[in-house]
């Protein structure tokens, strides 16, 4: 692929953007281009991702600079501000027929945390540039209360700026604290009124008529969520990678993923047609009447996290839909790592409990489980879901069985998990069962930490799953099993455990031995000879007890006599 720089500006912005500094004759576009051969130099942060592709030619002041700002940011700003921000995009559309719809009127809603100014000016240009002037109604930034001083005031003149060319297209909503994602997508709502909204990161660049196609659909059926199709910018050159259509879906911890494109959708035998999708991966597009009918998005979650499914789930079962559309495309610059807020892990999962509690009835207990919460009294505080429940009482919304069942039957229910969490031997409660090196199927015995690779999971039907709950339909849960011949324990898919007859069932209570069921062999740690760590091991039955972290509804409780 050709670098994405160098590229023809529209010739009104070009003389704009120069007028105001934005673009400068007499600074290359890429510290790596091959537009003139350069000395390679010594990379000062080998280790870095930044220096692994990009930035040979740098000298040791700018590795420097261009580093800090990566450190920052999570993107390489030191490139970005040396880009122009007007820049031509590959077209990535696959399809042909893509039909335009031009009735309505979209607003976009950019939403920003400390992002860099030229990320956010970028986006800016690609919105004015490639959406039609007569459909493009507002551009509406949320600051939600960003700390860098450029963010404030110069950012403001910015703004002045585009609206001297574009009248009344710019305004700012600014949160006098840092309120989360989505209440600033909220606030994006209430200040708008097109007939269509688009909420979208600020670190994003829109492709060739990517409103259009979002106009159609909605014009056709205002209860329909849209989600573009996702391209990759990559953090570190800032060259665009095209990504191929998919569905969007979550796991039981409700963490975004990707599903294969539903097989009704290539009987079509129209690449155009929309993707139905059980979920939204962030960036949407909506009715704004009907998005508000819906109750908009949950004020209630904190930060970052589980919005998205949030919305996809209630979309579904209160009357509407989710569709992917393969005619728009939305280019997303990745972060290398999030310079905020780097654990993220208790806002996702107050997020992901809230979401439980409000709309997935008895299917709940499997994102408890996901998150390793224990079920009664889990410490988790998800705050008031009363306003919720009574929304979705209000709009009369279908069951959670109802979604799975029609769509989004990958997700699997286990109804067997009786225990789950951490387990740890009564020899060492310091140190807890692990899925050891990945890949690799050997157990081990590491400090506990809590974390997904020493998540397991006890069924009443004897399987041990070992590290994190898979759980859905393309995906295998991995099963502890013995071979009956060798010292150390297996690690093996469950599917496959099957298949080869392995002995995969064991006998467990609480504060027990774990035997397994057909070689009568204990699950056991032993300590190497002059060494002060124990390692996991199967053997004859010595009487070791094992104590997993949670239960479910009465397993492994003493019965008490009366």
């Amino acid at each position: 692929m050709e670098p994405l720089i160098g590229e023809e500006p529209n010739a009104r912005n070009n003389r704009w953007q120069k007028k105001k500094g934005m673009l400068a004759d007499d600074i290359p576009l890429s510290e790596n281009s091959n537009i003139e051969a350069k000395k390679e130099q010594k990379i000062e942060f080998p280790d870095s991702p930044l220096f692994r592709v990009w930035g040979k030619d740098l000298k040791k002041e700018q590795q420097i600079a261009a580093q800090e700002l990566f450190l920052k940011y999570g993107y390489n700003v030191y490139l970005s501000d040396r880009l122009p921000l007007e820049r031509s995009l590959k077209d990535t559309r696959d399809v042909t027929g893509c039909q335009s719809f031009r009735r309505s009127t979209v607003l976009v809603i950019l939403i920003f945390f400390n992002e860099a100014t030229s990320i956010i000016l970028r986006a800016i240009t690609s919105i004015i540039n490639r959406t039609p002037s007569h459909l493009l109604k507002e551009i509406i930034l949320v600051d939600d209360f960003s700390t860098n001083e450029e963010l404030k005031e110069p950012l403001d003149e910015h703004i002045k700026n585009y609206n001297v060319l574009h009248p009344g297209l710019l305004k700012i909503v600014r949160h006098q604290k840092r309120k989360g994602l989505t209440t600033a997508r909220i606030s994006g709502w209430n200040a708008s009124s097109a007939d269509v909204v688009v909420i979208l990161d600020a670190h994003i660049e829109v492709n060739l008529e990517w409103a259009e196609p979002i106009l159609s659909r909605i014009k056709e059926d205002r209860t329909v969520i849209i989600s573009p199709v996702f391209d990759n910018i990559r953090f570190d050159d800032f060259e665009l990678v095209r990504y191929t259509e998919a569905a969007d879906g979550f796991d039981w911890a409700l963490w975004c993923l990707y599903e294969a494109i539903p097989e009704d959708w290539y009987a079509l035998k129209d690449e155009t047609a929309p993707i139905r999708s059980p979920s939204v991966m962030g960036i949407l597009a909506a009715n704004r009447k009907f998005l508000g009918e819906i109750g908009v998005l949950d004020g209630g979650m904190h930060i970052y996290g589980g919005e998205n499914v949030e919305l996809g789930i209630r979309a579904w079962q209160c009357g509407g839909k989710v569709e992917v559309l393969p005619c728009s495309r939305v280019a997303h610059l990745e972060r290398a790592h999030k310079p905020y807020l780097l654990d993220l892990s208790l806002a996702m999962k107050q997020n992901a409990l809230r979401v439980a509690e409000v709309w997935m009835d008895e299917y709940k207990y499997m994102v408890y489980y996901a998150w390793n919460v224990p079920i009664e009294n889990p410490g988790i505080n998800y705050g008031d879901v009363s306003s919720r429940k009574k929304l979705r009482e209000k709009l009369n919304c279908k069951s959670f069985d109802w979604y799975i069942k029609n769509v989004y039957p990958n997700l699997v229910l286990q109804t067997a998990i009786v225990g789950y969490g951490t387990i740890k031997n009564e020899l060492s409660e310091d140190i807890c069962i692990d899925q050891g090196p990945v890949p690799g199927n050997t157990p081990i015995m590491y400090s506990c930490h809590g974390y997904s690779p020493q998540h397991m999971f006890y069924l009443s039907t004897g399987e041990l799953y070992v590290g994190g709950l898979r759980s859905r339909r393309n995906t295998v849960d991995r099963c502890m099993t013995d071979s009956g011949e060798r010292e150390l324990p297996i690690i093996e898919q469950c599917n496959e455990a099957i298949a080869k007859e392995l002995n995969m069932h064991w006998d467990f209570k609480q504060g027990s031995s774990i035997i397994n069921r057909k070689t009568k062999r204990c699950l056991e740690i032993v300590k190497e000879q002059e060494s002060p760590y124990y390692r996991l091991v199967m053997q004859n039955c010595t009487g070791q007890k094992w104590i997993i972290q949670h239960t479910v509804k009465n397993w492994g409780k003493k019965e008490t006599k009366g």
